[in-house]
């Protein structure tokens, strides 16, 4: 076991393990430490705990210190000539004419760097704007391009659900969607109902996802032919987060009867093919057996 603390260097930022090198940090503190850009100022969200060794890859960075009120002011002022930097490389940006739209402007904690993030949809040479920005700003300048995804966690918003999207608020990481996902859960394949505000599919859509497969496992899927406690129909309607069907009873009736069944209580015989046959999903024993049946009815 080793002991680590989470820290997190931007609001909507994803966090790191790293070594407390033996300080007593606790959550809410803010921190100095090293990161792939230098010297960063960030804050511990949570306190010094034990992880197992195989969670990390070591070695782990130690935190540098605790940060003192003089480094809170640091943070502060550079947060103001971040916003003062962002509108002048907007402006830059406007005269030279490039077809980039920035998204956020950083300076690192000892100023040695201003890490600029913008979206494009194609290639920049943005190699006269990096000289224009040097000689302004004297200081190393570093441009990034970013996806919608990144775009969206930095800008941040409100969701559909009416609370601050995912991706700014509790997402560390970006974690693969599929149109499946949505088919599986049931949900409308509108556009304009299964896309966050990046314009993709909602990450939350990953979020159910293993409960809805496992779900699968036990449910009849809409179509199946199942055998239930009052005779054989097909599933015209699964709900996978209750394990419940609705049957279609098959009779001599000319009204159709639809019941509401646990799905422990059906039992899968298989797909009700075009042609009206059926598609058994059983052993050729059991088969054997409902052909014989089948020919008693």
């Amino acid at each position: 076991m080793t002991n680590v603390v989470s820290i997190r260097f931007r609001q909507s930022g994803r966090t790191y393990l790293y070594d407390p090198d033996g300080q007593e940090i606790k959550k809410g503190m803010h921190v100095l430490a090293e990161t792939a850009h230098g010297l960063e100022y960030g804050e511990a969200v949570t306190g010094v705990r034990e992880v197992d060794d195989s969670a990390i890859v070591p070695p782990l960075k130690p935190v540098i210190r605790i940060a003192t009120p003089s480094d809170d002011e640091t943070y502060a002022e550079n947060c103001r000539r971040e916003q003062e930097a962002f509108v002048r490389c907007r402006d830059e940006v406007e005269k030279f004419g490039l077809d980039m739209r920035l998204i956020n402007a950083e300076y690192t904690f000892d100023n040695s760097k201003l890490l600029i993030y913008f979206v494009a949809e194609n290639r920049i040479d943005f190699r006269e704007l990096v000289k224009a920005l040097a000689s302004i700003f004297r200081t190393r300048i570093e441009l990034r391009q970013v996806g919608s995804r990144d775009q969206a966690r930095t800008v941040g918003g409100l969701g559909i659900c009416g609370r601050v999207i995912c991706c700014a608020s509790a997402m560390n990481d970006f974690q693969p969607v599929s149109i499946k996902m949505a088919k599986t859960q049931g949900f409308s394949l509108s556009p304009t109902k299964i896309s966050g505000t990046c314009g993709r599919l909602m990450c939350c859509l990953k979020y159910e996802q293993d409960a809805y497969e496992d779900a699968m496992k036990r449910v009849p899927s809409e179509g199946s032919v199942v055998d239930t406690p009052l005779g054989k129909g097909v599933v015209t309607e699964a709900n996978y987060l209750r394990e419940t069907v609705k049957v279609s009873l098959e009779g001599n009736s000319e009204t159709t009867e639809v019941e509401l069944f646990p799905a422990s209580d059906v039992k899968n015989i298989g797909k009700r093919r075009k042609n009206g046959t059926v598609q058994l999903d059983v052993s050729p024993e059991e088969e054997a057996e409902l052909k014989k049946l089948s020919s008693k009815d």
